[in-house]
């Protein structure tokens, strides 16, 4: 998903990533709503998905892994050249283990060059997540990525308790959602997480953006 950038404001649009990892659908709809949103706010967007590591065999034999993986396949694949183009990004990742997706980890560890130099420092990040359970990890996993975003030195723009909504989401380090291996579909409580989320990283990131050129 992308759009020509346009003037805004005398200064070029913001730019904003969405980089995520998902299996079976949950943050891929989730990646597509806040992309969506951040959009609407007026900012040009990246949507790319992590590499698959997994081998065709396991995907094949979960339907709904296969089925994301088709309806999927035109998103492009992330690259480091992603994560320096933007202004922000927004990372998205299904727990493992209370952690980050073997995935989505791939493509933060190819971000060495750029963090050597300098290039992701000042630059405004924040995360999603899903997990099968209740309490299956998805606060340990976006506090696990952002351990990664303090190594940049980049500026977290966490939704909080910033809006009435949260208190029903009820998680103020990101966007978060349990499936139930699937019988939960993305509702509306996790969409409209996912718009403040959005909205809230586009406006920071683009005071941030504001500010440094000032």
């Amino acid at each position: 998903m992308s759009t020509p950038t346009t003037p805004e404001h005398g200064t070029d649009r913001l730019k904003v990533a969405v980089v995520y990892y998902s299996s079976t659908g949950t943050i891929a709809a989730l990646a597509r709503e806040i992309s969506e949103t951040a959009e609407k706010a007026g900012a040009e967007v990246r949507l790319r998905k992590a590499p698959e590591l997994a081998p065709q065999s396991a995907i094949d034999s979960n339907p709904a892994w296969a089925d994301n993986q088709r309806a999927t396949a035109g998103i492009p694949e992330a690259s480091p050249d992603d994560v320096a183009w933007a202004d922000a990004v927004i990372f998205g990742t299904p727990t493992r283990f209370g952690n980050v997706s073997s995935q989505l980890k791939q493509v933060l560890d190819q971000l060495g060059g750029l963090w050597a130099e300098g290039r992701l420092a000042d630059k405004v990040y924040s995360g999603f997540t899903a997990s099968a359970s209740p309490h299956g990890g998805q606060e340990s996993t976006l506090l696990a990525l952002y351990n990664t975003v303090h190594h940049f030195g980049g500026l977290i723009a966490s939704p909080g308790y910033t809006d009435p909504s949260k208190f029903t989401d009820g998680n103020p380090y990101g966007t978060s959602h349990t499936d139930a291996q699937g019988a939960n579909p993305v509702d509306e409580t996790a969409r409209t997480a996912a718009r403040v989320q959005a909205d809230r990283v586009v406006r920071i990131a683009r005071g941030v953006k504001a500010g440094l050129a000032a």
